[in-house]
């Protein structure tokens, strides 16, 4: 069993930056892919980034590649999403979770209960 706790969300304004972490239980955490998804109200799930499970391997859509960065420490059970030049519509629930990855939010089978971001404009 893997748990998963996500913080760092908050209000912030466009052309900012934040940094979600997103913390593990779980002795086998390492054995996992970790990734990033988004819920804005009203719409659908989106991925958002993944990294394999010794960080090596890096996955973006094109709606945050350059601006995102996902990266993980083992030894502290934790991954990390570098958020930059924030935008209003990056406005949403963010999610980490982890499984076998990296796109398709049915490969995850652990997930947190979510950090809401929220970027003014």
């Amino acid at each position: 069993q893997v748990q998963l706790v996500e913080s760092g969300g908050g209000l912030v304004q466009a052309g900012s930056s934040r940094r979600l972490s997103c913390a593990a239980s779980g002795r086998t955490f390492n054995h996992y892919a970790v990734g990033w998804f988004r819920q804005a109200p009203g719409k659908e799930r989106e991925f958002v980034a993944a990294i394999n499970w010794n960080g090596r391997d890096t996955y973006y859509p094109d709606s945050v590649k350059g601006r995102f960065t996902i990266s993980r420490d083992n030894a502290k059970n934790t991954v990390y999403l570098q958020m930059n030049t924030l935008e209003p519509e990056d406005t949403a629930v963010y999610y980490c979770a982890a499984g076998r990855g990296y796109t398709d939010d049915t490969s995850y089978a652990y997930w947190g209960q979510g950090t809401q971001v929220t970027v003014s404009s």
